[in-house]
């Protein structure tokens, strides 16, 4: 009865997770969605490459103010709630972003997909790590990732067909539409399924507790685990809250010396280093990348592709060991990994030579760009991409988890906007390989700041994260 019992809860678990984690597909698809319509893009709204920049940049505008926002909101009316908010914004965004009919409309549409990703990217690992157990919270929040990685690899895989189907994504594809506006309509239908699927999740206890509502905590705890656990866990929760003022921003400073705990920087550093790496230029301009490079616009989509699987794989990689080995030793590993073959990429880059006013590289270094390529996007979602998230949802305390996570959240898309909207400069100025110099160069810098300031949280309940 016990084992029957445990199995129900823990198939519930796994059931709440994966509906909060179709965020996570959605903050992936949306954000690779723009991979295969920049060509359409430039040939609709006639932009020059920094205004392509920027139409494909806007969205991580909009993504900073939804994570900052959304912590803090999620704090007063709940996490469920701002995921059905997030979702309400992805479907709008998905269809105006199609009926665009200027790059300022675009734009505006793109900004509220962006909060909808900002705030999906912050609540989703927050809810997953305030419902899971602790023996196995590594592996429910890796599924955020998983699910991340498999919204990449749709959106790229639907850029593809569609922009086969017509030859480019700038062709007219069905009721007189060209195709790239095709590519942001098909995200509505996970979207819809994401806001329909919210609606029968549970809240989180943790936040239940926070503003006062034992009682619910209480049922929605006995849904989680054994019953005879569920007030001690409610005592636990109570005794990391503060008694005098509900969680806020100011939880983030230390009240004593008036400074911003050093649990926050190290959460900022974690947020920002995943994306000095750069690894989502590979996502937004991979495309781009390697059509700069002498690949054919369907063998670059067909590349992305290709490099989505591999995320995928390395994602099921790191569910397998990050509750075995812990969040820091992956970190390490995959900031070693990456340094290594982004110094192969530039290597390879600066091999190329200038054909008719484009890079091509030859063919046996086309194959070792590639393959380094993949080795780069493997590392990185086997640590950085995964473990990010699963340690800014379970590292900050109670007290102050919404109020941290809403500021890792702002710092990570900032420096998300930065390195997408410099991508195209550096390449216009200092080339390919002198682009991957200084996402090398991170990555390096990277590897000494997990041995000096990540603390493992592997196997901790989130009522031991304390203040630092």
């Amino acid at each position: 009865m016990q084992n029957k019992q445990q199995l129900s809860q823990t198939s519930y678990i796994l059931l709440i997770c994966c509906i909060a984690a179709i965020g996570g597909f959605l903050f992936g698809f949306d954000s690779g969605v723009i991979n295969g319509t920049v060509e359409g893009l430039q040939a609709a709204f006639e932009s020059n490459s920094i205004g392509t920049g920027f139409n494909v940049a806007s969205m991580l505008l909009g993504c900073a103010a939804g994570a900052f926002f959304a912590g803090r909101l999620a704090d007063h009316f709940g996490r469920r709630l701002l995921l059905i908010a997030s979702a309400v914004f992805f479907i709008v965004s998905a269809w105006g972003s199609g009926v665009s009919g200027s790059s300022f409309e675009f734009v505006i549409y793109r900004i509220l997909g962006g909060i909808a990703v900002g705030a999906a990217s912050v609540m989703t690992p927050a809810y997953i790590s305030e419902i899971a157990p602790s023996a196995y919270r590594g592996r429910l929040a890796t599924i955020q990732q998983v699910a991340i990685i498999s919204g990449l690899f749709f959106a790229f895989l639907s850029n593809y067909v569609l922009a086969n189907i017509t030859g480019s994504a700038a062709e007219e594809l069905w009721l007189g539409f060209a195709a790239w506006r095709w590519m942001f309509w098909i995200e509505l239908f996970p979207a819809i399924v994401f806001f329909v699927a919210l609606l029968f999740i549970p809240e989180s206890p943790r936040y239940l507790v926070s503003r006062g509502k034992q009682q619910d905590a209480e049922e929605v705890l006995n849904k989680l685990m054994d019953k005879h656990e569920v007030s001690d866990k409610i005592d636990d929760i109570n005794a990391t809250l503060a008694h005098d003022h509900k969680p806020q921003l100011s939880d983030v400073l230390n009240r004593a010396t008036g400074k911003v705990h050093r649990i926050v920087w190290v959460g900022i550093g974690l947020a920002v280093f995943q994306q000095l790496v750069g690894i989502n230029v590979v996502f937004y301009y991979g495309a781009v990348l390697w059509q700069s490079v002498g690949f054919s616009e369907a063998d670059a989509l067909l590349i992305n592709v290709i490099s989505g699987a591999v995320s995928i794989g390395a994602c099921l990689v790191a569910i397998a060991l990050i509750d075995k080995i812990g969040r820091k030793p992956l970190l390490w590993v995959g900031s070693v990994g990456m340094t290594f073959t982004l110094l192969c990429l530039v290597y390879a880059f600066s091999t190329a030579s200038q054909v008719n006013g484009s890079l091509q590289l030859g063919d046996e270094m086309g194959v070792f760009a590639l393959l380094a390529a993949n080795a780069y996007v493997f590392f990185f979602n086997v640590s950085w991409g995964p473990v990010m998230w699963v340690m800014l949802g379970e590292m900050f305390p109670n007290q102050m988890r919404g109020s941290g996570l809403a500021i890792a959240g702002l710092f990570q898309w900032l420096a998300n906007f930065a390195i997408t909207m410099t991508f195209p400069i550096m390449l216009a100025g200092i080339g390919l390989s002198g682009a991957y110099a200084f996402y090398a160069i991170c990555a390096l810098v990277s590897v000494f700041f997990v041995l000096r300031f990540i603390k493992e949280t592997r196997g901790k309940e989130l009522e031991a994260m304390v203040y630092e």
